[in-house]
């Protein structure tokens, strides 16, 4: 009896990742490593698995409702960590002593939320986070903006929004509206005005205790838009009588003044009093990050300013700052803006098998071109030239060298480039180093 076929099929919310799509991943990896070692950030690494009393309460409501959580072999309780922040608080507060303050760390890693899935989310995701840990250093909120910028800027966007807040500036105001005590409720609410709408908003701040008239005063408050010059005089009128919105208010004014003598544009960067972040442990500063030609795709890097998150695991002071970036929320915006090339290979040059006699001699070539820092796939069969050039043109191979007998015994190869069909032929009599020069002038403008 035959084994019966079981349907290859992938679990709501989780996906596969193709070559054409996995490569341009990581090199957004890539980029991100090189960006954030740049400014001093070590890369650390946190286990999947964290004890669950960890991860719960931590975040909201809503990620505890979201988050993977079982009871492993060993009757514990467990979950699947829903970002890489909270696990840093335990990791910081767990080895601060041998790591010293200030610790400027990045992570690149999977995280885990069962929620509702939509475009550009899933329920397994890559996040690629940096933070800093153990100062309250306003120069370390304003780095935060500085790395968005840059890194945003060498994955290839010039057009996007780095939306900034202060959590501090909201609780004031809502405190001096008579609702800090529902305030987490609100605050929720408010980060949703984009999202969800006006309506949805004010349903549910009136069904956490609202009036009338405190709902037109945060409507108010999150309607300011602008240049960050009229957004903050707007928010200074509004933040005068309240200790708290002044602090947030000043602190928010001074960060914008150093990010713009740091030289992010204007173009960049505003003043956004409707951002809030929906995660309870946000303290000061907060940012989220919009694409200017998918603005729909959400926020593509978001974070802020935390100081008491480690403070359930540690005595000591762990005030921390950074950010996020969304890796497959990114790539979405990115599939949907025609900005990955369909391209499944990461090597530059394909070299034809024409005869089995001579494969040894091929192998030797793509091993020199190799060792010149080229990526070489020579194909594994001899067949048909029509239809390995068909594969190299599938695959978006630039190149494809060509030898066979004739070109073997009089010790040239032939050169051509598939897209625009150009065919030249080079003397490889004397050793690849005119091959590699060929190959350079059109791979390195590429």
């Amino acid at each position: 009896m035959k084994n019966q076929i079981i349907k290859p099929k992938t679990l709501k919310g989780f996906r596969d990742f193709l070559p054409q799509v996995m490569m341009p991943r990581e090199a957004i990896m890539e980029t991100a490593r090189r960006i954030y070692r740049s400014y001093g950030y070590a890369p650390i690494d946190t286990p999947t698995l964290e004890h669950l009393e960890i991860l719960t309460g931590k975040g909201s409501e809503e990620t505890d409702r979201q988050m993977y959580h079982f009871i492993d072999h060993g009757k514990r309780a467990v979950g699947m960590r829903f970002d890489l922040t909270v696990p840093l608080a335990r990791f910081a507060a767990q080895h601060i002593e041998q790591l010293g303050t200030p610790f400027k760390r990045y992570h690149i890693a999977n995280v885990w939320r069962g929620e509702n899935t939509q475009a550009g989310r899933y329920r397994e995701f890559a996040q690629c986070d940096f933070d800093t840990i153990g100062t309250t250093s306003i120069a370390s909120d304003v780095e935060c903006v500085l790395v968005i910028n840059d890194l945003l800027r060498a994955i290839g966007f010039q057009a996007f929004t780095i939306r900034i807040n202060n959590r501090k500036v909201l609780n004031g105001l809502l405190e001096k509206f008579e609702l800090r005590d529902k305030s987490t409720e609100v605050l929720r609410a408010i980060d949703k005005f984009e999202k969800a709408g006006r309506e949805k908003v004010v349903a549910e701040i009136k069904a956490c205790g609202g009036t009338e008239a405190q709902i037109d005063q945060i409507l108010e408050l999150v309607a300011i838009k602008g240049r960050p010059s009229h957004v903050l005089e707007r928010l200074g009128e509004l933040a005068q009588g309240n200790d708290l919105a002044e602090l947030g208010f000043s602190q928010l004014s001074e960060l914008c003044g150093l990010v713009k003598q740091a030289g992010v544009s204007e173009e960049n960067f505003s003043i956004d009093p409707s951002i809030a972040r929906g995660l309870d442990y946000y303290t000061g500063v907060v940012f989220e990050t919009s694409l200017d030609d998918d603005p729909g795709i959400g926020s593509i890097c978001s974070g802020g300013r935390y100081d008491n998150l480690a403070e359930l695991y540690t005595k000591r002071e762990l005030p921390g700052v950074g950010a996020s970036l969304g890796l497959d929320r990114l790539l979405a915006a990115m599939e949907r803006l025609g900005m990955i090339p369909a391209v499944s290979t990461p090597a530059d040059v394909m070299i034809l098998q024409f005869d089995g006699q001579y494969l040894g001699h091929y192998l030797a070539m793509a091993s020199e071109l190799r060792k010149a820092g080229l990526g070489v796939e020579v194909y594994p069969d001899a067949k048909k030239a029509g239809q390995q050039f068909k594969y190299a043109d599938k695959r978006g191979f630039q190149a494809c060298i060509v030898a066979g007998e004739t070109e073997v015994e009089s010790q040239t190869v032939q050169l051509k480039w598939l897209q625009d069909g150009v065919q030249t032929e080079v003397d490889v009599s004397q050793g690849t180093t005119a091959l590699v020069n060929a190959l350079r002038q059109r791979i390195d403008k590429s």
